[in-house]
């Protein structure tokens, strides 16, 4: 079989970015049965995401902790879940150390999204804005590598934050 793909031709027609488009699709046809249904049974998402892409709408804070990428789970706590067609963004409401925030994450800018509870994934290509936001990094960022090697496997936990805040 290994033979057979190297004979192949080279596609001219763009077959593996179609693809990827029609999967992002998937991942808004969630976002938007869950915004009108809720999350079923054990049902819960985890959504990576570019921070450095353009259209990105998140408190500079948490930008400055996660300057090239981050995980949000959408399980427990979490507002106004909504992806709108027109601008092709996912909008949701989360808390960040107890601070309420909206976010708009540009479909184009996820990377990867899980659903845990049945085992599914998708992971997606970079988006091509990457390129672009990469010349303007800032200045202590060579000077951070360590930090720049765990971002990919770090993960925002609500339920962390539901812990640290006063009972009452």
């Amino acid at each position: 079989m290994d033979d057979d793909q190297k004979q192949r031709p080279d596609s001219l027609l763009p077959y593996e970015k179609w693809i990827e488009q029609a999967l992002r699709h998937v991942v808004a046809q969630a976002i938007e049965h869950v915004a009108v249904q809720g999350l079923p049974g054990g049902h819960h998402f985890y959504i990576t995401f570019r921070t450095d892409h353009p259209g990105i709408g998140i408190p500079q804070r948490v930008r400055a902790q996660y300057p090239k990428e981050m995980t949000i789970v959408l399980q427990h706590q979490f507002w106004d879940l909504g992806f709108d067609r027109e601008s092709q963004t996912i909008n949701v409401g989360l808390s960040f150390g107890g601070v309420p925030a909206k976010l708009t994450i540009p479909l184009d800018a996820v990377v990867e999204f899980a659903d845990p509870h049945i085992r599914y994934g998708l992971r997606f290509q970079a988006p091509e804005a990457e390129a672009q936001a990469e010349p303007e990094p800032p200045p202590e960022e060579p000077e951070q590598p360590a930090a720049k090697d765990a971002e990919p496997g770090q993960v925002v936990s609500l339920d962390a934050f539901r812990r640290r805040s006063p009972q009452g």
